[in-house]
């Protein structure tokens, strides 16, 4: 019997799901040993259920093509065959929360990628570098749902991944206004350009509910736990424009600040490289060793040469200057489906077990 943890993708054949699944190849800590997606996948084994539409870059890995691929819904006898599971489902928000709970009461973790449960004031929304204490909280939400192991923790939105840490960075200048706009592939809408040919030279200047989660979701990183539940900060005010550009993979944001404290070039970009948190300090998996780095050429950081930073974990800034409205500005990119999905919510179950909240059944 393997000591590694084993794991279930719930909506395993959706392109976050892929993502999972190529990001947990060879795993030290996780295997893949369920698969669940809907009914109609459900039966079937992995590689038929996925057909032709595997949209990762590396090919399906062997070991997850013959697992047969369980009913999503069939929430007991999914949960009796792991440890936890990532969950990745698409369904609306309101079928999304029952049943990431339903999961979480049959005393099974879940580590979720979807946007429901992040504003339930007991689920902790983490980005490991900057709010792992945010999983305290889980102890009053077990108590709420009647767990002992059971608790839903989520990560937040892709968009927010190529500012919010380096703000985090910067925290000690207080940062109190800012100015966004991002650049978004379209992966982040689960596509490819031969699902969405109408995206190639294009670009459309809306993304549904997307500026609400880039202006809120910071604030609810930087807030505290306050009677076992998490109050989001009051600063710094966000706001922000979002547009679907004809890119692949990687969210680019141009940035905006105003600091109380003004700082320097040299002590930005030296909060910036020095910039470290519970992931690098614990050495886990897939922790970057240099989450962000800062470039200095004038053309970087740039999609194509930089979006795998890090195997898509790290963040790349550049063009940090002084502006004449606003203190600062600059650039920022991450991987929308690495570090801003799926990677991201590896790097949260592996915080998780570190701290003992995930163990063996």
């Amino acid at each position: 019997m393997s000591e590694k943890l084993r794991v279930g993708i719930l909506g395993g054949t959706g392109m976050v799901g892929q993502r999972f699944i190529s990001l947990l190849e060879n795993h030290p800590w996780f295997e893949v040993t369920t698969i669940a997606a809907s009914e109609r996948s459900a039966g079937k084994t992995y590689e038929e259920a996925v057909g032709g539409r595997w949209k990762m870059d590396t090919p399906m890995p062997e070991a997850v093509k013959k697992i047969v691929v369980m009913n999503v819904n069939e929430v007991e006898k999914v949960a009796a065959e792991v440890d936890f599971v990532f969950s990745a489902v698409d369904m609306s928000k309101d079928e999304i929360r029952a049943i990431e709970e339903a999961y979480a009461k049959t005393e099974t973790p879940v580590v979720s990628n979807n946007s429901a449960h992040r504003w339930t004031p007991d689920v902790p929304m983490v980005v490991p570098e900057i709010n792992p204490e945010h999983f305290d909280v889980i102890e009053f939400q077990k108590k709420r749902l009647g767990t002992t192991r059971g608790f839903i923790a989520v990560k937040p939105n892709c968009s927010i991944q190529s500012y919010a840490p380096v703000l985090t960075a910067w925290k000690e200048f207080e940062p109190y206004e800012v100015v966004a706009t991002t650049y978004q592939a379209i992966s982040g809408a689960g596509k490819t350009f031969k699902d969405w040919p109408e995206m190639v030279e294009n670009l459309i200047p809306y993304i549904a509910g997307e500026e609400e989660k880039s202006e809120q979701e910071p604030l609810r990183l930087w807030g505290h736990i306050e009677n076992g539940v998490i109050v989001k900060a009051e600063e710094p005010k966000i706001t922000c424009q979002c547009v679907r550009v004809s890119v692949l993979n990687g969210h680019t944001a141009a940035v905006f600040v105003k600091f109380r404290r003004k700082p320097t070039k040299e002590e930005l970009i030296d909060r910036l490289v020095n910039f470290r948190g519970f992931p690098q300090e614990a050495g886990l998996p897939s922790a970057p060793k240099q989450f962000i780095r800062y470039m200095e050429e004038d053309n970087r950081p740039q999609v194509k040469a930089d979006v795998d930073y890090e195997n898509g974990m790290g963040v790349s800034v550049g063009r940090l200057r002084e502006d004449s409205i606003y203190d600062w500005k600059f650039i920022g990119l991450s991987h929308n489906t690495v570090r801003g999905a799926a990677g991201g919510a590896v790097l949260c179950a592996e915080t998780l077990k570190a701290k003992g909240y995930i163990t063996k059944k």
